[in-house]
Order: C-alpha cells, then structure tokens, then sequence
C-alpha cells in the first residue's frame, strides 16, 4: 500500500479553480485503480501555511534532537518524508508558483529530514518517490521563446530532486488566457491525460 500526499495550492474558491478540476480528476482516478492507497490532501490555504517565523530558522534547518512529529512547522518535513507519492496542484501566477506553495517548500526542506549534508555536499533523503505536478496556465509556456519565462515547475522540479525526488512527471493545461481559445477543450484534454498518467502513477 503506498501513501499519496496531494498538495493543493489555490486561493480561488471552491468549484473556481481549472487546475483543481485536473488535479481532482487525476486522484479521482487514481483512487478507482488503487483503493488500497491511503490518499492525504493537503490544502495549504486551508491549513493556513505562513512564512517561516522570524528568529526560529536554527531550529527548523536543524531539527534538534527529539523534536517530533508535533512540532507546528517541522510536522510538514516529517509527512512529506512518510508519503511514497506526490501529487502537487497549482496554477502558474507571474511566472512561478504562489507564494504559499514557495512557504511550503521552505517548511519541508529541512537538513536532517528531507535531506542532509555530507563531506561531498548534499544528499536528498527521499529517494524512491515520485510526484506528478498540475498546473495550469494563462499563456502557452511549452516552446520558447515563453519556455524560458516558466519558472514554477521548472523550480519545483529542482528542489524536489535536491530532496532525492527524480521521478517527476508535469501535466499542464496551457493557453487557457489566450483569447479565441477553447478554454473546456483543453482544460478537457488535460483530463483525460491527467486520468491516463494515474493508470501507472
């Protein structure tokens, strides 16, 4: 049985978001092929994920020892270790990722947990995973010369490897902005390869 960890990073409310219909299909899938799975959803706006608090970076970049599961932020490094997949949903805002997702990130790279260092430099401590990232965005960001401006999962994709995550999948609905576009079309499209992925995820 493996554990999923479904991200979901979206401030539009419930039934608005076009990456969440992807995402949502993609796990809705999912659970039809895999019920034994044990699905996690983590929805950072409604978990209320802040900046890193002002003075406490010692601790949290270094976990002292005993500092368990409980902890308010380090509690986030420790389920995303525990997870064997990775689900992350998020739209494309100015060229990257939200900003809450960004704080998330910061929560769960911590040394001595999601990774560490060595006398050859760092070495990711969460191999053998694997994460398929959704997103969605305005502009068509697949060729150059707008290749160049994606900066959201291109980021995502390096800090999950710094963590030892290598196995990473993108599916993306691109040109939903861009008038005289079939918005349901593609974002329909994007289903239906979000639904085929999950056959092998």
């Amino acid at each position: 049985m493996s554990k999923v960890l479904y991200i979901k990073a979206n401030a539009k409310k419930e039934g608005e978001s076009r990456t969440f219909k992807i995402s949502d299909s993609f796990i809705e899938e999912y659970k039809k092929l895999n019920p034994q799975d044990e699905i996690i959803t983590l929805d950072l706006y409604e978990e209320g994920i802040e900046f890193l608090p002002k003075g406490e970076l010692g601790e949290l970049h270094t976990p002292k020892e005993g500092t368990g599961k409980d902890h308010p932020i380090l509690k986030y490094a420790y389920q995303f270790l525990e997870a064997d997949k990775y689900v992350i949903a998020e739209p494309f805002w100015n060229l990257s990722i939200p900003s809450i997702l960004k704080a998330y990130i910061d929560y769960i790279t911590v040394t001595g947990i999601t990774f560490k260092y060595t006398a050859s430099g760092a070495v990711g401590l969460c191999t053998g995973k694997k994460v398929v990232n959704i997103t969605s965005r305005g502009g068509d960001y697949t060729s150059e010369p707008a290749a160049s401006y994606e900066m959201g999962d291109r980021y995502l994709r390096t800090i999950l490897g710094f963590l030892g995550i290598t196995d990473f999948t993108t599916i993306s609905a691109d040109g939903l902005d861009i008038i005289g576009n079939d918005v349901n079309a593609i974002v329909g499209k994007t289903i239906e390869k979000a639904k085929e992925k999950a056959k092998n995820f």
